[in-house]
């Protein structure tokens, strides 16, 4: 999966959206202070959203990558290099765990929300949000993708991805044993001006969507960006894009 890339390619893909959501998501989780956890942390959008609101944080992510790039960005706060799937933390050591963008890319999301319950202090809050498959900033273009997708077999996408449909986030914090269990659509709105500017980030290899393009051929490539292009607004346009979002605590 393509986030063996930079930070500044990262940023351009999803941080346009993943920057705006993480003032939103924190919040929904009522962070406001205290030790928190970053799961996932990528290069660090919702860890200088939290330590902006006067949170001590601490995050983790898979990608070495990420890991240099929030560590260079945030030479305060620790960031090691883990799976959510077997956090590199004792027991009941945060005030709250946070996974932003994060759930449906784990190996075992069950597992890994259950870490975080475990790394969370009794009263203390578990959140995570990630992208509603249908109405996310990806949308047009996994729609586009199935339009044009040849053969027999079913186009590529996420739409199985964990999280990405109501009430799988608080399925899975309810499965992990957590209490008072909400879950809610969020929203952040994003304008370009235009259709360059939303597709060129579409062709620096970063996730699921990254890899798709990088495996076309020229003529398949520009076929698939002129569906994308006849699918959205006229430029200039804004993007809406909806994530699920749930929280609950450690009893």
């Amino acid at each position: 999966m393509g986030f063996a890339v930079s930070a500044d390619a990262y940023d351009r893909f999803m941080g346009r959206f993943s920057q705006p959501l993480a003032a939103v998501f924190a919040d929904f989780a009522g962070v406001h202070g205290g030790l928190v956890l970053d799961v996932g942390c990528g290069p660090g959008a919702l860890t200088a959203q939290l330590r902006s609101r006067g949170a001590r944080v601490r995050a983790v992510d898979p990608s070495a990558s990420f890991v240099a790039a929030a560590r260079e960005r945030h030479p305060e706060v620790e960031v090691l290099e883990g799976s959510a799937e077997a956090l590199p933390f004792g027991d009941a050591e945060f005030d709250a765990a946070l996974a932003q963008l994060v759930v449906h890319f784990m190996a075992d999301p069950a597992r890994g929300v259950a870490q975080m319950r475990r790394v969370t202090r009794p009263g203390g809050v578990v959140a995570a949000c990630v992208w509603d498959h249908e109405r996310g900033p990806l949308a047009t273009f996994w729609r586009a993708v199935g339009e044009l997708h040849e053969g027999s077999g079913a186009a590529p996408g996420e739409a199985s991805r964990a999280g990405q449909h109501a009430g799988q986030l608080g399925a899975l914090l309810r499965g992990a044993g957590l209490t008072d269990v909400l879950e809610r659509a969020i929203e952040v709105r994003v304008a370009f001006e235009g259709f360059e500017a939303w597709w060129a980030p579409f062709e620096l290899g970063v996730g699921p969507a990254g890899d798709h393009v990088a495996g076309l051929d020229p003529e398949r490539r520009s076929r698939l960006a002129a569906r994308c292009r006849a699918l959205l607004p006229v430029p200039p346009f804004e993007v809406r894009s909806v994530a699920w979002a749930a929280r609950g605590t450690r009893g």
